[in-house]
């Protein structure tokens, strides 16, 4: 068996020995970018059969210097930082791992609503500074019975679902492309404003598209209730970070918190982390040591049995698979 070589373009976690080990199987060699920088992927892509990424750009200028390039495997969910157009015309598969720390995710959302609803932080800070008083988080209301929103029903948005429900939330959702699905798992199906309108809190649960980008804009954030709060662990580019500046300093909305921003690493001076009613987490909702193996395992089985041609579990860009080159996948 010639050995094939897979491009690990970044892994923010300190063992690949899931990856090395499932991608043995099929006689591939990993090679780790250093710097994730656009020319060393591309330098490095010219060889690859195959390539792993997370946050790294696998940019047009990368799928089209690797002229051996079969697929693409994501890290993750989202693919907004691989050029899939590019690849589509290429004829190279994109494979994702869309059931990937589902309850991470969820919980984290979770834990951010409930921090924000108990103002958590702000009393954490007042005792540090000495002040002992209610006053300081007040007014808090009631979680129990409370309307939860959740936009994007996918794996993520079900779970978050189920487990909201059993701290009696109400749960409404907005998924524009199967509202049916919504109604299925036994929640009312909403409009995205009479989603605003009615929630006391709204998590965001959508992939990047030009159809999610500022889908939270200004005209959404005073749409939502005074009291209420958002929450976006799903991309930065989701929500419109000025207006979400504003709808925080004006009390159009009484908080929010994010694990995603625009750009990735905000500047400390940036507006938005000077609002106090705002927490801020490091897109880390995706992790547990737990979901990092299952990552690594699930992303390396995804190109591994592509080069081994076999069908993927998850394939983001499916119309490739008409082409000639992918048929024998097809009857596998």
């Amino acid at each position: 068996m010639p050995e094939r070589i897979v491009l690990v373009t970044d892994h923010p976690w300190s063992s690949i020995d899931a990856e090395v080990e499932t991608l043995a199987g099929v006689g591939a060699r990993l090679v780790l970018a250093q710097t994730g920088e656009q020319a060393e992927l591309v330098e490095l892509a010219r060889d690859a059969d195959a390539i792993l990424t997370c946050f790294a750009r696998t940019s047009e200028a990368v799928v089209a210097a690797a002229e051996r390039l079969q697929v693409i495997g994501r890290y993750g969910i989202g693919v907004d930082n691989i050029a899939v157009d590019m690849a589509s015309a290429r004829g190279v598969l994109v494979t994702n791992v869309p059931s990937y720390c589902e309850h991470e995710v969820a919980e984290h959302a979770l834990a951010l609503m409930l921090a924000l609803a108990r103002r958590i932080p702000i009393y954490d800070r007042g005792v540090r500074e000495g002040d002992w008083s209610l006053q300081r988080g007040a007014p808090i209301h009631r979680i129990h019975g409370g309307t939860l929103g959740i936009i994007g029903f996918g794996h993520i948005g079900r779970v978050l679902a189920a487990k909201a429900s059993a701290l009696g939330l109400t749960v409404i959702a907005h998924h524009p492309r199967s509202p049916d699905a919504i109604a299925a798992a036994g929640y009312e199906p909403v409009e995205l404003r009479e989603l605003a309108a009615q929630a006391d809190f709204i998590s965001l649960h959508v992939p990047l598209t030009d159809e999610t980008t500022n889908l939270i804009d200004e005209e959404f954030l005073r749409a939502m209730k005074p009291t209420a709060v958002l929450v976006n662990t799903a991309r930065g580019l989701v929500v419109d970070q000025e207006a979400l500046v504003e709808a925080l300093r004006s009390g159009w909305i009484a908080g929010a918190a994010a694990d995603v921003f625009t750009p990735e690493r905000l500047d400390p001076g940036d507006p938005l982390l000077a609002v106090p009613n705002l927490i801020a987490t490091p897109h880390v909702a995706y992790y547990s040591e737990e979901s990092l193996v299952d990552l690594g395992r699930l992303a390396a089985e995804n190109v591994a049995a592509v080069l081994a041609g076999r069908m993927p579990a998850a394939i983001v860009n499916r119309e490739v698979l008409d082409l000639e080159r992918w048929q024998h996948l097809a009857r596998a």
